[in-house]
């Protein structure tokens, strides 16, 4: 099985500069107190972290 981590956006995506806005559409997270369980991967962690004011990890599993 492979290990996941639950993500929920915190922050409000207005008056964010662009790149940000299409890293959480690219996480699947656009509006507010929406939670996404994705696969732990590099990339995943590389954008969870460029926007780590706007989400929190919630649990990680596996």
């Amino acid at each position: 099985m492979a290990k996941t981590i639950v993500v929920k956006q915190i922050g409000s995506p207005i008056r964010r500069p662009a790149k940000q806005r299409a890293t959480l559409i690219g996480l699947g997270l656009n509006k507010m107190n929406r939670v996404k369980e994705l696969e732990d991967t590099p990339s995943v962690r590389g954008m969870v972290n460029k926007i780590s004011h706007m989400v929190e990890i919630i649990e990680e599993k596996g």
